[in-house]
């Protein structure tokens, strides 16, 4: 039979677990917190097993378990999604952002061109919607810091 373990949760963390849980900002970080929410609350008696909260969850019991260490280890932080998740941009800003600009204002209208010459200046391969992405988004990020 396997160890169950029981969530201690204090009264404040019950409080940031349940708003976690009903106004969470990912359906992720919700589903977290209801496991922990579950992990903590006795039924008939007993602490439940991580089994029957991936049944109710709709996960594997193996996810409950890394949940609830890592909620033992940082806390309600823990459950959030942990920085440097995902595939990284082929443009990046901090190195490509000038080269970027300068191909832009000699090709204004065309951007195919501008896309070609990146291509050669910067050695890498990407598509017209990559640069027009690049470009919303560090405009944006410009206009938004003269705003302010």
């Amino acid at each position: 039979m396997p160890k169950v373990t029981f969530v201690s949760v204090s009264s404040e963390d019950r409080s940031a677990l349940e708003k976690g849980n009903k106004y969470g900002s990912t359906p992720s970080f919700r589903l977290r917190c209801r496991a922990i929410l579950l992990k903590s609350e006795p039924h008939n008696g007993r602490a439940r097993t991580s089994l029957s909260i991936a049944g109710e969850l709709g996960c594997c019991e193996m996810s409950v378990n890394d949940w609830v260490k890592r909620y033992h280890e940082q806390g309600l932080a823990g459950l959030q999604v942990q920085a440097g998740r995902g595939r990284k941009g082929i443009l990046q800003k901090d190195t490509d952002l000038a080269a970027v600009q300068r191909a832009v204002q000699a090709n204004r209208q065309r951007i195919s061109l501008a896309k070609a010459e990146l291509e050669k200046e910067l050695g890498k391969e990407f598509g017209v919607l990559t640069l027009k992405r690049f470009l919303k988004k560090t405009v944006a990020a410009s206009n938004g810091c003269e705003s302010e």
